[in-house]
Parts: structure tokens; C-alpha cells; sequence
């Protein structure tokens, strides 16, 4: 297609979108859902207008997969207020940690013993999957602030941490496959690839948007440089917190959620004798500069803007993927498998696994069962199988894994985005708890 077609298909998607918004938001409907039955339509099946082959055109897919990836995870940490030191907290690393692993090996378990897959190829196909994507269901956000509602928080939370976490398990299925280097006796795997890729990635995320994040503050409040760009700001915190992990062999996705994390936690350091401003009489209020560059809501100013600008480039980047996973499911017949193994997938696993992470929390019945609900798939486990796919999977195995992947994102993205809505009012609904 010409660049006049593509700008003409692009224009018209993106024009829809707004001036159809408002009665999307009305309906039991999510822009995820919308996107995939336009990608469809674009798709080979169709217009064939995309052909986005995941076995022709692996790598240029992934790094699409993996930009709106980085840019979802960063919005997610930037978006959670929550203490760090808080209990609050224990929910997601549960979920995260303790549940991925209990869903990573319960898909292992069906992938051996229903599926036929070798051990490797079962973990593996338990990596991909089991990472969540709360970007995806529009009705389940986190409230902002120190305190919000325990089930969005976690929700949101899970799926910062996870899409990092999963990185192990991923590792661990393509060595025993042949494709890694997992170590003697799996040492390598357990120091580098689970152990230190891990915490590394937590520890350089959060020193980037902590140094960045004070740098600025403080070139802005005491010397009024560094003023603006604050689109540059944000997609470069994602660029070096990614960069340097990489570099080190630690996860990159963990360190751009931590990144997003620790300069939401940047605080004001007001200057002595300074006061904060106070409300203003015109209606436009103080103006960017103005509040950008005084000690008392420069840090405010710079996290909004940027969380601003990161919102938009997420639906962007969610408007793309979906767009992508829509018109791939054409290269991804669904196998006699496929039929069973979705549902199970998604309404006996994801509930289960998150068993072990809700015991003891005290949660609401209500919040116990939306979290075992609301186990979305997305752009993680997108990413994951084109991850998966380049390594060099043998033909039989990439096609099972491919099917069993993208069917379950599409069945997510549609049984989740049209429950959301509906189930989310009557949660909101609920007779506050004694």
C-alpha cells in the first residue's frame, strides 16, 4: 500500500475512535475489542490491508510487541502511589510471583499430559502465558493516591511486576528445549537469568527514575533549567532504565516498571523561606512554567506532564498491538486443541493460581473472585511468543504455541472487555464492608 492508503486508513481509525468514543463508553465494549475486530477486518482474512505473518516477519512484530510493552509497564508504575513500605503491597508480589509460578507450571502440567509437548516446550508455552495485562480491560483500573481500592491496586500491580517475572520461566523452557544456555546443574539459569535478572532489574529501574527524577527537580526548582520537553523526559527514563538492564543481563521490563515507580515517588524539596502557591483568581490557573519551576510543585508538575504524555503513547501502543494480534489470528487456524484449552485456560487456571496468593489477605468474597477473574492476557504474552518463535522453534511446536497464544489473548481481550463494565458496577455497587 502507498503511504496516501496507509495515512487514509490511519486517519479514518483514529477519527473514529473519537468521535465514537463516548458510545463505546456507554456500551459493555472495550477499545481493545474494537481494535481486534479491525484488525481482523485489515487482516488477510479480509481486506488484507496487514499481513503481519509472526513466521515471516518475527523480529519487526517483536519490537513493536516489546515498544508498547515498555511504554504500558512505565504508565502502570508511574499510575501507583501506594508506599512502598506499605502492606498493601503483598497482594500484587504475590500474584506476581507465587501465582505466575502456580500458573506457569499448572499449563506445564496440561501442555505434557494433554498437549504432548516435551517438558521444555510445556514451560515454555507456561511463560508465555502466564503473564497478566491490566491495559487491556479499560474497567479495571488502579484509583491513584496512597489508598486506593485494594482490587484495582492489585490488579495493576500484578501486571507491572509479572511481565518481568515471567522472564525466568521463558529462559527456562527455551534451555531445556536447546536454544539457552541454562548452565551445569541449571546454576547459570538460577544466578543469572531468575536471580539476578530480577533484583538487578528492580534495583537499576528504580536508581534511574530516582536520579533522573531529582536531577530534574532540582534544575527546574533551584535553577529554572531543564524546563519542558517533558515527552523526551519520560521516553528516556524507559530508554536508559531498558538500555542499562539490558547491558547488564538484568530484566528490562522490571527495571522500566521500577523506573516508573521511583519517579512517582519523587517529592518536592522546597527551597528555605519558600512558600507554595496558592490558588489562582484566572481561570487558567498558574502556568507550566510558573509551576514547574517553584520548589513547592515542580516534582507534581513533572509527574503529571508526563504521565499525561505516557497515557496518550499507551493507547497508541495498545491501539497497534491489537490492531496486530486481530490480523495474525488469520496465520493461527485454531487447532482441535485450542477449542478446550482456552477456556480452561482462562475460567479454571487463572482462578486457581490465585488461590495461593489470596489466602490469608482478608479480602472481600467480591475481590477474591474478580482477581481470579480478571487474569487478562495482552501484549506480555505477545511479546513472549515472538520472544519464543525467534529462537527457532521447530515448525510443529511454533504452530501449537502460536494458535494456543493469540487465540487466548483474542478470547481475553473480547470475555474481559465485555464483563468488565458490568461486573465492575456491581463491585462498586456493593455495601461497604464492617
Amino acid at each position: 500500500m502507498s503511504m496516501a492508503s496507509w495515512s487514509l486508513f490511519a486517519g479514518a481509525l483514529l477519527l473514529s475512535m473519537v468521535l465514537l468514543g463516548t458510545l463505546f463508553g456507554r456500551l459493555p465494549l472495550s477499545n481493545a475489542m474494537v481494535y481486534l475486530a479491525v484488525g481482523w477486518g485489515l487482516g488477510p482474512g479480509a481486506m488484507n490491508v496487514l499481513a503481519p505473518d509472526p513466521a515471516d516477519s518475527t523480529r519487526l512484530l517483536e519490537i513493536v510487541a516489546e515498544a508498547a510493552l515498555l511504554i504500558s509497564l512505565f504508565a502502570v508504575g508511574l499510575h501507583l502511589g501506594v508506599p512502598l513500605r506499605s502492606r498493601r503491597w503483598w497482594l500484587p508480589v504475590r500474584l506476581a510471583f507465587v501465582s505466575m509460578a502456580v500458573m506457569v507450571a499448572m499449563i506445564a502440567a496440561v501442555g505434557v499430559w494433554l498437549l504432548g509437548l516435551s517438558l521444555g516446550a510445556a514451560i515454555l508455552l507456561g511463560g508465555i502465558l502466564a503473564p497478566t495485562d491490566p491495559v487491556l480491560a479499560s474497567g479495571v483500573q488502579a484509583d491513584p493516591g496512597p489508598r486506593p481500592d485494594r482490587l484495582g491496586f492489585s490488579l495493576a500491580g500484578e501486571g507491572g511486576l509479572n511481565d518481568g517475572a515471567a522472564f525466568p520461566f521463558v529462559m527456562l523452557g527455551l534451555g531445556l528445549m536447546g536454544h539457552h544456555d541454562l548452565g551445569v546443574g541449571m546454576h547459570k539459569w538460577l544466578a543469572v537469568d531468575l536471580l539476578w535478572a530480577t533484583l538487578a532489574g528492580a534495583a537499576i529501574g528504580a536508581g534511574v527514575g530516582t536520579l533522573t527524577g531529582r536531577l530534574v527537580v532540582y534544575l527546574r526548582a533551584r535553577h529554572q533549567e531543564a524546563v519542558g520537553l517533558d515527552v523526551f523526559l519520560g521516553l528516556g527514563v524507559i530508554g536508559l532504565s531498558y538500555g542499562i538492564a539490558h547491558a547488564a543481563m538484568a530484566s528490562g521490563f522490571l527495571a522500566v516498571f521500577a523506573s516508573g515507580l521511583a519517579l512517582q515517588r519523587v517529592r518536592e524539596r522546597p527551597a528555605p523561606g519558600s512558600r507554595p502557591l496558592e490558588a489562582s483568581p484566572v481561570a487558567a490557573g498558574h502556568s507550566y512554567e510558573v509551576l514547574a519551576t517553584h520548589s513547592h510543585h515542580a516534582s507534581a508538575t513533572m509527574r503529571d506532564t508526563v504521565q499525561l504524555f505516557n497515557g496518550q503513547l499507551e493507547k497508541l501502543a495498545e491501539l497497534a498491538v491489537v490492531l496486530l494480534v486481530g490480523a495474525m489470528l488469520w496465520y493461527a487456524p485454531p487447532l482441535a486443541a485450542t477449542w478446550w484449552f482456552v477456556p480452561l485456560a482462562l475460567l479454571v487456571l487463572r482462578p486457581l493460581s490465585t488461590l495461593p496468593a489470596t489466602v490469608g489477605e482478608r479480602l472481600a468474597p467480591a475481590q477474591a473472585a474478580l482477581i481470579g477473574w480478571f487474569g487478562i492476557r495482552g501484549v506480555g504474552s505477545v511479546y513472549y511468543l515472538l520472544f519464543a518463535l525467534r529462537h527457532g522453534l521447530d515448525a510443529p511446536t511454533a504452530q501449537l504455541l502460536v494458535s494456543l497464544t493469540l487465540w487466548t489473548v483474542a478470547a481475553s481481550v473480547v470475555v474481559h472487555g465485555l464483563s468488565a463494565q458490568p461486573l465492575m458496577r456491581r463491585y462498586a455497587a456493593r455495601p461497604p464492608a464492617p
